[in-house]
């Protein structure tokens, strides 16, 4: 694996696991008042389209960060919305 690529995949494991503190929290808690919702559903909705856009170009690193990182994002945009 070639330098560049490594850079790549430590950053996506790096951004993508920084929210999973924040969704365990959310989870367990199902408090969500200090988290914005159009701020969540903007966010979610730009990693689908990251993944959308790894899968297309084939690259590994950016699809499968923003697969987790939906993954992560998306229980606490439901938890959010429903406690709205």
């Amino acid at each position: 694996m070639e330098w560049i690529s490594l850079i790549g995949y430590v950053a996506a494991c790096l951004t993508t696991l920084s929210f999973l503190p924040q969704a365990i929290k959310v989870i367990s808690t199902r408090n969500t008042q200090g988290i914005s919702l159009l701020m969540y559903g903007m966010f979610v909705v730009g990693v689908l389209m990251w993944l959308i856009y790894g899968v297309l170009i084939e690259n590994l690193a950016v699809s499968l960060a923003n697969l987790l990182t939906l993954l992560f994002a998306l229980p606490i945009l439901i938890i959010k919305y429903q406690n709205r």
